[in-house]
């Protein structure tokens, strides 16, 4: 079956597998054996179809406690294609991004959402596969005044929203440098801060050290209205540690965007960012964008293949998972979608005094293990035999 005629893991299950099946199939998968939809209100969905938005919601509970209310949020993830053709002039391509993922934002906030997160690198094709330094450059700009954060202010705040958005950064009290980075911004339209990617790939078509190297903010955690939250950009999804860290700064949801394609990543990507929401006690969004991009000049992609002007299939699937290891179904691999998860913050510390993972990871340990392995005169712990 290939990859135009496969629409989702999902589809295939219900398809094939009987209800009763199916039940014990998805508990095993996905850790719950329902999927708990939102019924959402008649204006959000069909403001979705006039909007050509795959719109899925689902629910996740948390124990009632005394001492405690419920700290319920619903968050959004948004999946997109890129329309406009790569050859046309970078406002045109940038003007058309911005008004495709305006549009989805008023779904979302039909749709009672209060934290979203888009795509990496948003606005733009993921262009980095071609190695070209322009036009793609001229995407990069201001992460604290540059268009894309004016008009996300101004939505944040018409929509009562806090909007995490990944943008090509350009710093321009630091030489003009450029970053990938994640602007975060209040549900009162205010620039909270930003975090740029900890980790750059070297693999396949993401070249992405041509442009920028990686980042040097941390692991941030922004405190919001409703809830504490991080990002960890694209490839920092490979790193445990990575994940690890945000955790250990109180994140209670992490989003994940992404740019990843099928022939790559795909069996890794239900797997990671649900592993990280269980290691660490906290809730995870990961989002890929969909659809495939042409470029106006080839590329080769250092395997021996024949050059090529087109990257992808990006493959979607965007999900979300909770710290109990139950996740949502995935939005499907080759549509936009606006995935809503409608999540109580008090599943994280009621997991945590479940697992007790946090108790037992004994920090110390690997502190002490780790500065011994960075240091040059470094000899692994290996016992043989006399």
């Amino acid at each position: 079956m290939s990859d135009n005629n496969f629409k989702s893991l999902e589809d295939t299950l219900d398809k094939y597998i009987p209800p009763e099946e199916l039940r014990e199939v998805k508990r095993i998968l996905y850790g719950r054996a329902e999927d708990n939809p939102i019924t959402f209100s008649l204006e959000a969905t069909s403001l979705a179809k006039e909007v050509g938005v795959d719109l899925r919601g689902y629910t996740f509970t948390a124990r009632k406690e005394d001492l405690r209310r419920p700290r319920i949020v619903r968050v959004g993830a948004i999946q997109n294609t890129v329309d406009i053709p790569t050859t046309a002039p970078i406002h045109v391509q940038r003007d058309a991004l911005h008004e495709k993922v305006s549009n989805i934002l008023r779904v979302a906030a039909s749709a009672g959402v209060n934290i979203i997160c888009f795509q990496e690198a948003w606005t733009m094709p993921f262009a980095f596969c071609t190695r070209e330094k322009f036009p793609w450059c001229e995407f990069a700009e201001d992460a604290e005044h540059g268009p894309t954060t004016k008009l996300m202010k101004e939505l944040a705040k018409q929509y009562n929203m806090v909007i995490v958005s990944p943008i090509l950064e350009r710093d321009s009290n630091h030489n003009d440098t450029i970053w990938n980075t994640a602007v975060v911004i209040s549900n009162n339209g205010n620039y909270i801060g930003k975090h740029r990617k900890n980790h750059i790939p070297r693999v396949g078509d993401f070249n992405e050290s041509t442009y920028y190297f990686e980042g040097d903010t941390g692991h941030p955690v922004f405190e919001t209205q409703f809830g504490k939250i991080a990002i960890n950009i694209c490839y920092g999804r490979h790193h445990p540690q990575n994940w690890m860290m945000f955790g250990l700064n109180g994140a209670e949801i992490v989003f994940n965007p992404s740019a990843t394609i099928g022939a790559l990543s795909e069996p890794l990507w239900g797997i990671e960012a649900r592993n990280a929401a269980i290691a660490n006690g906290y809730f995870t969004v990961a989002i890929n964008r969909v659809g495939t991009e042409v470029f106006p000049n080839e590329f080769t992609s250092a395997n021996g293949q024949p050059a090529h002007k087109d990257f992808g299939p990006f493959y979607g699937s965007s999900y979300i998972a909770a710290p109990d290891g139950s996740r949502t179904p995935a939005l499907s691999r080759d549509k936009d979608g606006l995935l809503v998860a409608e999540l109580d913050l008090n599943l994280c510390r009621q997991v945590k005094d479940f697992w007790g993972f946090q108790m037992t990871q004994r920090l110390p340990l690997y502190a002490e293990s780790l500065a011994k392995v960075t240091k040059p005169d470094y000899k692994p712990q290996v016992i043989r035999e006399n």
